[in-house]
């Protein structure tokens, strides 16, 4: 029995074009299958993300049309589908379409998990939102203590973990952790002597666990590139080298980097 096949016409050719090269790209970059142009918050796209990447251009315009900006930035397909990194910068519920995509902060009283939790919260949200919640919830517990300062009369209130190191290492977990295979969150577990802040996902890449502060490669660079916009990270590659500056620049013990496989956790341990 003979059996033919059929040239795939223009249209299909395209298609299948397409499907090869978003399942060539990185998580952030492919469409997310369960959202719609609906599942993006607009309002916050037009306010904050796309002034952060082009400052300067007229983009509180009411007439400017949304969708091509949308697809320069890689927030939507040129078909006009939400990607990951379209679900995860703006959505208006991330988790949804990408499960793990969220904060859990849990605070002890005591130095291990059988501990009584005395404070907990969930952030699911968009970037902007969760970096914004996450930082006036981390300031909350901050406490402070008086130090000898410069001069003979002169105390300096010191944080007991210097502010610096905690934006870098939450900051660097919701940027470089695994939102592909895992639906665990980023978790930052704070107890009476140290925090522990862990996302999923070991070394990417070039990164490998012995060379993980002097290489650098991107899981998810879109996300990267978003964060580095939007003026949460300052510079990348220099987020292990200022955690560890600002603990030594209080006397805050030496963070320490627990990397496996799976993982990737960082500890700050308390000022004495």
């Amino acid at each position: 029995m003979l059996t033919t096949t059929r040239e795939a016409g223009g249209d299909e050719q395209r298609l299948i074009a397409e499907i090869r090269r978003f399942a060539a790209a990185p998580f952030d970059a492919r469409p997310a299958p369960t959202a719609t142009p609906s599942d993006l918050d607009l309002r916050l796209f037009r306010t904050t993300y796309l002034p952060a990447f082009l400052p300067g251009e007229a983009t509180d315009d009411p007439q400017r049309p949304v969708e091509p900006d949308l697809a320069r930035l890689r927030l939507i397909t040129p078909g006009g589908a939400p990607t990951n990194l379209g679900v995860l910068a703006v959505g208006t519920d991330p988790s949804t379409h990408v499960p793990g995509a969220y904060v859990q902060f849990i605070r002890y009283q005591g130095v291990d998990l059988d501990a009584p939790v005395v404070d907990q919260h969930e952030i699911r949200a968009d970037l902007v939102t969760t970096a914004t919640r996450l930082s006036a919830l981390v300031a909350a517990n901050l406490r402070t203590k008086l130090a000898e300062g410069e001069g003979l009369f002169r105390e300096d209130a010191l944080p007991d973990y210097p502010p610096e190191s905690l934006r870098e290492a939450c900051m660097n977990a919701l940027m470089h952790r695994d939102y592909e295979h895992s639906h665990a969150p980023v978790r930052i577990a704070w107890f009476e002597d140290r925090i522990e802040i862990t996302n999923p996902g070991g070394p990417y890449g070039q990164v490998r666990a012995d060379n993980f502060d002097r290489v650098q490669d991107y899981r998810n660079p879109g996300v990267a590139r978003a964060m580095k916009a939007l003026g949460y990270v300052n510079r990348f590659g220099r987020g292990i080298s200022r955690i560890r500056a600002s603990m030594a620049r209080v006397g805050s013990p030496v963070p320490e980097f627990r990397v496996d496989d799976a993982s990737w956790c960082v500890v700050l341990r308390k000022w004495p």
